[in-house]
Formats: structure tokens, sequence, C-alpha cells
């Protein structure tokens, strides 16, 4: 059966945040075409933590986001139809710094006016909650109870179907070769494709689409993201998701393991892995490194303060974009695609969000650099 080559909406990016995008416009009776140059998820969405948190230090918009988005997890089994494990464990934010205290307490009123659970406590309540942690310059904590981990795989495939079901088609192994947004024109491997609107949600691929449409986002990547483990441990205790401020450092329980993730290796992973294992065995010397290795790997995007740039530019056809989450795209995916089918839609959605979407467009942002 040939596959028709016009289309209301192309989404080019077939991960969580362009398959929730997908399933939004999808349910909103919009005909959607996606475009995944590999299979669903195999980009930055196949390296997460699996951790779903609402708490983003300095980041009250996109706290704002993941507040929404935990929302959404939660009501999964209403839409898009699937029960998703949801464990809830709490997040850490370890402070070793006088400053990084100052920040959070300046901060405190904006996260708490969009919905984030967080509040500061001292070294001995961050030690009941982890057990491991043993850092001896430990000031402070940041504590969140609405964290929790699910299952990324889990996800994708809810927002797949519910995508499919509502007549969403869902092209892998289709890699876009070119763009010409002033046309709506699209190039693949299987032919040309022309499109009402083009939503850019491509991660680390974004920035020669988004150049296609004369829009210039500062991301950095493809970079890699990897997640160390541990072997197999006797014993460890029920802790959160904790987060070593000074370093990046972030340690969470899987099974019989520790996941561990600490920033870009960058290109000396050499040194990045070296430097990891000396800040576990400061902050948690207890802690078996001897079957210390890499869990998984992925590519990765990154805008330069870590947030995500999602906005449209005038058409028709309608350019529209969703990329630059640097790791927090699995928080905030659901929010995404609610954002970007309201942008589409011509919605206004400030007043559900709490704060102008306008706020997280290329242009606002490089206003206030």
């Amino acid at each position: 059966m040939s596959r028709p080559d016009r289309a209301e909406v192309v989404v080019i990016g077939g991960g969580v945040i362009g398959l929730s995008i997908a399933a939004h416009l999808a349910e909103a009776g919009i005909e959607t075409v996606v475009l995944e140059r590999d299979d669903l998820a195999s980009g930055a969405s196949k390296a997460t933590a699996d951790v779903l948190r609402a708490y983003f230090s300095g980041d009250p918009v996109s706290s704002a986001m993941a507040v929404r988005s935990l929302s959404a997890y939660q009501s999964f089994p209403r839409w898009p139809g699937a029960e998703l494990p949801l464990r809830q464990v709490g997040y850490l934010v370890l402070f070793t710094e006088r400053e990084q205290v100052n920040r959070f307490e300046a901060e405190l009123p904006a996260q708490r006016a969009v919905g984030v659970d967080v509040s500061l406590i001292g070294p001995e309540e961050a030690r009941r909650l982890n057990p491991l942690v043993e850092e001896p310059s430990l000031l402070a904590a940041a504590w969140s109870p609405q964290a929790f981990v699910s299952d990324t795989a889990a996800i994708v495939e809810a927002y797949a179907e519910g995508a499919a079901r509502a007549g969403a088609s869902l092209r892998t192994g289709c890699p876009v070769t070119a763009v010409d947004p002033a046309t709506g024109r699209i190039e693949t491997a299987d032919g040309t494709l022309t499109a009402e609107a083009i939503v850019c949600a491509a991660g680390a691929w974004s920035g020669w689409i988004a150049s296609a449409a004369g829009l210039d986002l500062p991301l950095t990547g493809p970079a890699v993201q990897e997640l160390l483990t541990t072997g197999p441990l006797p014993e460890i205790p029920d802790m959160p998701v904790t987060l070593h401020a000074a370093s990046g450092l972030l340690i969470r329980r899987r099974d019989d393991r520790i996941l561990i993730g600490m920033g870009n290796p960058g290109t000396d992973r050499d040194a990045w892995f070296a430097k990891a294992r000396t800040q576990l065995a400061t902050t948690y010397p207890g802690l078996d490194l001897s079957g210390l290795e890499t869990a998984v790997r992925g590519p990765r995007d990154a805008s330069p303060d870590r947030s995500a740039f999602i906005g449209r530019l005038p058409g028709p056809p309608a350019f529209l974009y969703a990329t630059g989450f640097s790791g927090h795209g699995l928080c905030n995916a659901p929010a995404a695609g609610e954002l970007v089918r309201d942008l589409y839609l011509g919605n206004d959605p400030s007043d559900v969000f709490g704060f102008d979407p306008a706020e997280l467009s290329a242009t606002a942002r490089r206003r206030s650099r």
C-alpha cells in the first residue's frame, strides 16, 4: 500500500518528545505523520535513568512543565491508555557550598508557586533519607517527594500506541534528508512529503532542521550521554534519587544495583570515568565500586541553560520546534506535547501552564541572554 505524500502535520523525531507531540496532535483530530530515522526512541530516549521528577533547580519554568507532566503520567490509564509503573522515591539534592543553599532559599518561592513540593533539610535528615550518603562537606539538602522511578520504554510504547490509535502514521527507518519549511516539503529516504506544518523534535539532530527554517538554536550535540552501574550488591537501602549538586553526580537504586550518571563524558571519557569514580568514593565511601561499568549510552542534545526550546515560527507552512531538553525530556514530555499542540492550534495555554509559553521560544531566550 502506498503512503500518502501529504499530511497536515509532520513531526520529525520519534523519541518520547516527538511521540508525545504526535499523540496530542492526533488525539485533537489533526492528521499527523512521525518520521524517525531509526527505531522509535533510539536516540536520547534510550539512555534515561527512568526518573520522573518535579524540581529543577534554578528553572521554575522547567519545574512547571514537570509538575504538569507528573500529573499526566499519573493519568496514563485514562489517556493514552496504559498503566505505568510509578514507584515514588523522592528527589534529594546534596548541598556542599553555602552559595548553593543561598540560591535554593532565594528561588524557593518561585518553585512552590508552580506547584513544586520542595524544602530545605539538614545533613542528618538527608542521611536518614539516603543512608549511603557520607559526604564530608554536606551542609544541607533540598528534598522533594515529587519524584518517581518509571519505565521509559513503557511511556514510549503508550504514546506510540495512543498516537496510532488516534490515526497518526509512525514511519521508522525513514531518515529526513532535506527540509524546505518555506514550502512544507520534506525529503526522506522513502520519498517526498508535503505538510501544512513541520514540527522539529529531532533531539541531537535538530540543529540543521532548525537552520533550514532560518532559526539559530544554540544546541550542543550530538554528544554522548552515559550512565554507569555498579555490580550486583547484597544490600541496598531504600533511597531517593540523589544528586550531588557541585559535581552533578546522580544515583538511584535499580533492582540490586546502583545506577549512576554524572553529566556528559565529553571527548575524554577516561578522565570523566575517573572523576565519577572519585566523587562516588567521596560521597558514598561504603559503596562497592569493584563492578562499575557502563549501563547505557545514547546521544544527547543540550541548550546553554539546560532548558528546552519550544516555539513556533509564523507560516504557512508553520514551523514548530521542541528540542534542547538536555536530558530532561522524559520529565517534560507530556507538557511539551500539550504545549506544541496548543501552539499549532493557536490556543493560549498560559493560564493552564502558569507561565507564558513564549518564555521557551528561541527569540525570548536570545533576548534574556
